[in-house]
């Protein structure tokens, strides 16, 4: 790298900022979080690792609520995020406020990218080893979802997979993603869920998923409705393996 690595601040001779290269790769060996934005709901679904017999598993959340109406899943360092989610909440208040109206989800996640930039930009930082999904509804009902990256940019998606296999997970949306599949809250969630089950292995108990409904708070599936969402989902592709079975011998004959 020829020392081109060593300040964040210093650009490469072919325009790279390592260090936030190197941020971005310690995303992708986060837990994979998966987001899918629904007619009247937003559906955020993430990988949950095993823990410690001893270890409370509630201490160990990918998913967060930063206001009523906001809720962010992250894939990367849980420190950093930790940071993050602080100082994005305290702004979603100090705007409360100041203005008397809820922060917007464009607004929140301008924040929080530019905050992400910032440190992108001045000496004696890193940047933050985090992706997030910042998903929830605007003030005219609206559901949106946005996705940040380490370096502090930000889109809006229809659903969007950040972490580890987040590339696999983002083609299995992006052939699977319809209106149609959208149109009720249990398609949503059934499409959330089955696209994590592209990576994840061992079905519901390594799921956490949560949900936002139009006029209600943040809603956490148990794990015995995960489970009978990854039931239907695997006896669907039980009998879609069986039915292209039979179509391959038909051809054979």
């Amino acid at each position: 790298m020829s020392g081109y690595d060593r300040a964040i601040t210093m650009f490469s001779p072919d325009g790279h900022l390592f260090q936030v290269e190197y941020a971005q790769e310690a995303v992708k060996k986060g837990s994979t979080a998966v987001g899918v934005r629904g007619n009247n709901v937003v559906v955020l679904g993430v990988e949950k690792k095993a823990v410690a017999k001893l270890q409370e598993d509630r201490t160990v959340r990918k998913i967060c609520q930063l206001d009523d109406h906001v809720l962010m899943a992250f894939a990367g360092l849980t420190a950093d995020a930790r940071v993050l989610i602080k100082q994005a909440r305290v702004e979603c208040q100090s705007h409360k406020l100041t203005v008397e109206d809820p922060v917007t989800l464009e607004y929140i996640t301008r924040y929080v990218a530019s905050l992400k930039q910032r440190y992108t930009q001045s000496n004696g930082r890193r940047p933050f080893g985090i992706s997030c999904l910042i998903t929830g509804f605007d003030n005219d009902k609206t559901p949106r979802l946005y996705q940040t990256d380490p370096s502090g940019t930000y889109h809006e998606w229809k659903a969007n997979a950040i972490g580890r296999n987040a590339k696999t997970v983002r083609e299995f949306l992006e052939k699977n993603y319809t209106p149609e599949n959208v149109a009720t809250e249990e398609q949503t969630v059934k499409l959330a869920i089955k696209a994590l089950l592209e990576v994840v292995q061992s079905g519901g108990k390594n799921l956490e998923v949560a949900i936002m409904r139009e006029d209600s708070k943040l809603s956490m599936l148990e794990v015995s409705e995960i489970e009978k969402v990854v039931a239907v989902v695997e006896k669907e592709k039980e009998e879609e393996a069986a039915t292209k079975k039979k179509e391959s011998k038909s051809e054979a004959k």
